[in-house]
């Protein structure tokens, strides 16, 4: 039975919400907000971060951080290279594949474990791909690469110039990860309920609207957590 706008917690099949970001867009301050606003645990992008309590606010960078560049396929690749560089008679090759298959299991459990926990905000870890278009309510943001360079610059505080280098690193290594573990494109817009050029509009309010989608997908409801303090 579906709850009414007042009646509590949001229903299973809202409470789920995943966004993914490309650099600039603002995902780094859209998810960890609408987590916040909805009392619910907050899930990074695959780094070694865990997971976060219902209504935390976890540090979230726009940029690729070291643990997340150490680990997303594109890096691995390189280092399974270097690890296959004969240097004695016992030494043999790391699979790629392996690692692959490793880093996907990873990121699917915390995935399904949160799922199972009754759900959360997810930032990356390519999980609408994983959950599907019946469990959650997926969202991507992006926009032109000239205002993600301007948007990224002034959410990190850095140069434009900086900001442009950041994004081809973290554009390059997630959308490789999706790309390797899943082939898929991130991008892809029919993996996702909703998809928003987070460049043209607020970031404030494309939180506004994402909840009013939220709320209103599948006639069921979100209510925001009135245990916020």
């Amino acid at each position: 039975m579906t709850s009414g706008p007042a009646d509590g917690p949001p229903g299973p099949a809202v409470r789920l919400i995943t966004v993914s970001a490309a650099y600039g867009a603002g995902g780094s301050v859209v998810a960890p907000a609408l987590a916040q606003r909805l009392g619910l645990p907050f899930l990074q992008r695959v780094t070694t971060t865990e997971g976060q309590v219902a209504g935390a606010v976890a540090p979230c960078h726009e940029r690729l951080v070291a643990e997340e560049a150490k680990i997303t396929p594109v890096h691995r690749l390189l280092a399974s290279f270097t690890q296959s560089m004969p240097v004695g008679p016992t030494q043999s090759p790391l699979s790629a594949r392996h690692q692959d298959e490793d880093l996907r299991c990873s990121a699917e459990a915390d995935i399904h474990g949160l799922l199972a926990d009754g759900g959360g905000v997810i930032l990356g870890r390519a999980a609408a791909v994983v959950l599907g278009r019946d469990r959650g309510f997926h969202v991507r943001l992006d926009g032109p690469p000239t205002r993600r360079i301007i948007q990224g610059a002034t959410i990190e505080g850095i140069s434009r110039e900086q900001a442009s280098a950041h994004m081809q690193a973290a554009d390059r290594a997630r959308t490789a990860y999706v790309r390797r573990l899943y082939r898929i494109d991130p991008a892809d817009a029919s993996l996702y309920h909703m998809v928003i050029d987070s460049t043209a509009i607020p970031l404030d309010t494309v939180i506004e609207l994402i909840l009013t989608a939220a709320r209103s997908h599948r006639g069921e409801s979100i209510s925001e957590s009135s245990a916020r303090t």
